[in-house]
């Protein structure tokens, strides 16, 4: 076979091998890693890999590894889900890293995690006052969960008895030019009702429309292709 076209066959079939156990391991392995996942994201990348490249071997050795690695991952998965102890050994524990302001110098050492590291993480969480956290966790997957202390805190409407209105997800009606009819089933509502709507803001043509949602007060955001703005602001140097 010629090599470029082994190439190509092998990166779809490498492509296709990598959704399939990626779809099959679920969202865990997509959003912030445990250090499980860090190291089966890296393997799984390397068999893929050599997959694609290492002509002289047999596409389907890299394969059969891609699927028993996507199967043991799984197999961890659901252990870690169904035993807790299995999910200690795996994920990791979260570890208190601030207790009342004062730093728990054991507990970081224990994790090789530093001061460094710890005020940043506070600075992303907008704490730049040690003294102000009543307590911060180290989660296992590598994000610092902050509590301030409660004079600290900010307040919110409940804290003032300010009575407030339902604020639910809006539900997008027509997504890059095409309607999303299922939503606007859920939401009663007709295509007919959707174009008089589009038209009353100046759009004729739903193909136009970028986005077009709908909040939970029935406002309808719309946002066509072509913007009509004067200005721009650039933010790059």
């Amino acid at each position: 076979m010629n090599p470029y076209l082994e190439i190509i066959l092998r990166s779809l079939g490498a492509f296709v091998l990598v959704i399939v156990i990626t779809r099959l391991v679920g969202k865990s392995q997509m959003g912030k890693l445990t250090v499980a996942d860090f190291v089966n994201a890296i393997v799984i990348g390397s068999i893929a890999a050599a997959l694609v490249v290492e002509l002289q071997e047999s596409a389907v050795f890299y394969a059969l590894g891609l699927v028993l690695f996507g199967l043991l991952t799984w197999s961890s998965e659901f252990m870690a889900m169904k035993y807790r102890p299995a999910r200690k050994i795996l994920e990791g524990e979260p570890t208190i890293v601030i207790h009342n302001g004062k730093i728990l110098e054991k507990n970081m050492g224990k994790m090789t995690y530093h001061v460094d590291d710890l005020t940043m993480q506070l600075r992303e969480k907008n704490v730049f006052n040690i003294s102000d956290v009543e307590f911060a966790v180290a989660e296992p997957n590598g994000e610092l969960s902050v509590l301030l202390k409660s004079q600290k805190l900010q307040l919110t409407p409940h804290d003032l008895q300010i009575p407030t209105r339902y604020q639910g997800v809006p539900s997008e009606l027509v997504v890059d030019g095409q309607i999303i009819q299922q939503n606007l089933r859920q939401n009663n509502l007709t295509r007919d009702w959707l174009m008089l709507q589009l038209a009353a803001k100046g759009v004729n043509d739903v193909k136009k429309v970028t986005l077009a949602s709908l909040d939970s007060q029935g406002n309808l955001y719309v946002d066509t292709i072509e913007d009509a703005m004067d200005y721009t602001t650039d933010i790059s140097d």
